[in-house]
């Protein structure tokens, strides 16, 4: 990806309310986006900016996480990533202030622990996502050993 640039298109349609549609050229999903229910005129059950937000950062650890695994050559039966965004007042305006990702990272292989930890790490320090961002990131890591099946 070295000097090299790369664009996302996103389409946002207002329909009604506080709902709008939001879509890509690039892709096949249509999702509602709106103003989340804790605001005037909010709706509950649909995306929202500040969803969406947390969602980027999350992913952005995922997919990093997984192209450095690879070539580490970690193996990994599972990662769940449990994620949450901090909307705070400062100096009189709304900010995500904080977004704090808790990765659960189950391996087979007990020697691997540290090496699955300091992947986590690397992962969250490459995302492109939080490196673009004001909010702090705060990792919070579960890496666990898949017992042996009995029998």
């Amino acid at each position: 990806m070295d000097n090299q640039e790369h664009n996302y298109t996103i389409n946002i349609n207002w329909k009604e309310g506080r709902i709008g549609t939001m879509k890509s050229p690039e892709l096949n999903e249509e999702v509602e986006v709106a103003t989340p229910p804790q605001f005037p005129g909010g709706v509950e059950g649909i995306w929202s900016p500040e969803h969406l937000f947390v969602a980027a950062v999350s992913s952005c650890l995922m997919t990093t996480f997984i192209a450095i695994a690879e070539y580490s050559k970690l193996e990994y039966e599972s990662l769940e990533i449990q994620s949450t965004g901090k909307l705070a007042k400062i100096e009189g305006k709304f900010m995500m202030t904080e977004v704090v990702l808790k990765p659960k990272l189950v391996i087979k292989d007990e020697k691997s622990v540290e090496k699955a930890e300091r992947i986590l790490h690397k992962a969250e320090a490459a995302c492109l996502i939080s490196r673009s961002i004001k909010s702090t990131v705060t990792l919070q890591t579960d890496v666990q050993v898949l017992a042996p099946a009995e029998g």
